[in-house]
C-alpha cells in the first residue's frame, strides 16, 4: 500500500480501517512510519494504540521513544501499557530503569507479565531480580508464575543465592502451579540446597509437580 493509501487509512473513521493502515506501516521506514504513527498514540479505539504501541518499538525513534513513556504512564487500557511496554524493551539498556519504576507503579497483571518477559529479554539481572521479589510478595498468581518460571535464569550467575532464597520458601506454596514453576526453576541449579527441594517435592500432592521435577531431574 502506497503512503497516500495508509494516510487515508489512518484518518478512516472505521478503526479496522486505522489498524490496516497502522499494519501497512512495518513496509516502510523508521523515518516515514514514526510520525504517522505518532499522530495516532490517543486514538479512540484501544486497539488501534495497541497497535501504534507496537509499530513504535519496531520503528524505533526518539520521539517514539518519547510517544511510549507517555503511554504505559497515562494510556487507561492495561493492553496498551503492556503493548508499550514490550515495545520500549526494543530500546534496550535505556528502558530498563522506566520498566522497572513502571513494574513497581502498575500493579495490572498484564502489564507486569509483560515487563516480566521484557526484563529477561535484557541485560539486566539485578534489576529482573528485583521486579520478581515485589511480583512474588503480592498475591496475583499468574504474575507470581512468571516470576517464578525467571528465577531460574540466575543459575550460575551473581544473583543466584538471592534467587534461590526467593525459590526455596515456595515449595510449600499452597498452588500447585506456583510449586509446578519452582520445581522447573530448580532444575536450574546444581546447589546441595536446590536438589534436596527437589526431592521434597517428588512428593508432592499433586502429580503435576512430581512430573515436573522428574523432568528437571533428567
Amino acid at each position: 500500500m502506497d503512503i497516500q493509501k495508509i494516510k487515508d487509512a489512518l484518518n478512516n473513521s472505521d478503526p479496522q480501517q486505522r489498524m490496516k493502515g497502522v499494519r501497512e506501516l512495518r513496509n516502510h521506514t523508521p523515518e516515514v512510519a514514526a510520525p504517522l504513527l505518532l499522530d495516532h498514540i490517543k486514538d479512540s479505539e484501544f486497539l488501534v494504540r495497541s497497535f501504534v504501541a507496537m509499530g513504535l518499538g519496531r520503528k524505533r525513534s526518539p520521539e517514539g521513544f518519547t510517544a511510549l513513556l507517555e503511554m504505559i504512564q497515562s494510556d487507561g487500557d492495561p493492553n496498551v501499557r503492556s503493548e508499550a511496554a514490550n515495545s520500549l524493551s526494543y530500546y534496550g539498556d535505556s528502558a530498563v530503569s522506566y520498566l522497572r519504576k513502571m513494574y513497581e507503579e502498575d500493579d495490572h497483571w498484564l502489564v507486569r507479565r509483560s515487563i516480566i518477559a521484557a526484563m529477561a529479554d535484557l541485560d539486566a539481572p539485578e534489576e529482573l531480580l528485583e521486579i520478581c521479589e515485589i511480583g512474588l510478595s503480592g498475591d496475583d498468581e499468574p504474575v507470581m508464575e512468571s516470576c517464578v518460571s525467571c528465577l531460574g535464569m540466575f543459575s550460575n550467575t551473581e544473583q543466584q543465592d538471592s534467587a534461590l532464597n526467593l525459590l526455596l520458601p515456595l515449595t510449600n506454596d499452597e498452588s500447585w502451579r506456583i510449586r509446578l514453576q519452582v520445581a522447573k526453576a530448580l532444575g536450574q541449579y546444581k546447589t546441595e540446597k536446590a536438589t534436596a527441594a527437589l526431592n521434597k517435592l517428588k512428593t508432592d500432592e499433586n502429580h503435576r509437580v512430581v512430573a515436573g521435577v522428574l523432568e528437571s531431574l533428567l
